[in-house]
C-alpha cells in the first residue's frame, strides 16, 4: 500500500469520478454557493465535471494530464470568499464521508484542496 500513489489508494478514475458526480450537486445545491453556477448551462456543467476529475486524476499520480487553467486563473474575479470556501469544504467532507474514505487518504485530500485556498479565495 506505502508504494501505491494517493491516486490508485483513492481507487483510480472511477472513483474520483463518483467523487466529483456527488460532490458538484452538493456544491450546486448550496443556498451560497449555487450562485456560480446559476447561468452555467449543462454542456458547460459538464465540462467542468470532466476537468475537476482530470485535476484530480493528475494531481493525485494519476495517468491523466490535466488541460485546464491554473487555479488562480480560474478562479480570479469570481469573488469567492472565507464563507464560500467554509462552505466548500463542509460539502466537500461530506462526499469524502459518503465514501468512507480511509482517514489517511481523506487527510491528505484535504491537505492537497486546502493547499490551493490561497489561489481560490480573493483577499
Amino acid at each position: 500500500m506505502e508504494d501505491q500513489t494517493l491516486y490508485q489508494r483513492l481507487g483510480g478514475y472511477d472513483s474520483i469520478a463518483a467523487v466529483a458526480s456527488d460532490l458538484l450537486p452538493r456544491l450546486m445545491a448550496d443556498p451560497l454557493l449555487g450562485r456560480f453556477w446559476q447561468n452555467r448551462g449543462d454542456d458547460g456543467i459538464r465540462r467542468e465535471k470532466q476537468l475537476l476529475i482530470d485535476f484530480l486524476c493528475a494531481n493525485s499520480g494519476g495517468p491523466l494530464n490535466y488541460v485546464g487553467r491554473d487555479m488562480l486563473t480560474s478562479h480570479k474575479g469570481m469573488a469567492i470568499s472565507e464563507k464560500d470556501w467554509g462552505n466548500f469544504t463542509t460539502h466537500l467532507n461530506a462526499t469524502l464521508d459518503h465514501f468512507q474514505l480511509a482517514e489517511t487518504e481523506k487527510s491528505q485530500v484535504c491537505g492537497f484542496i486546502e493547499s490551493l485556498k490561497e489561489e481560490i479565495v480573493e483577499k
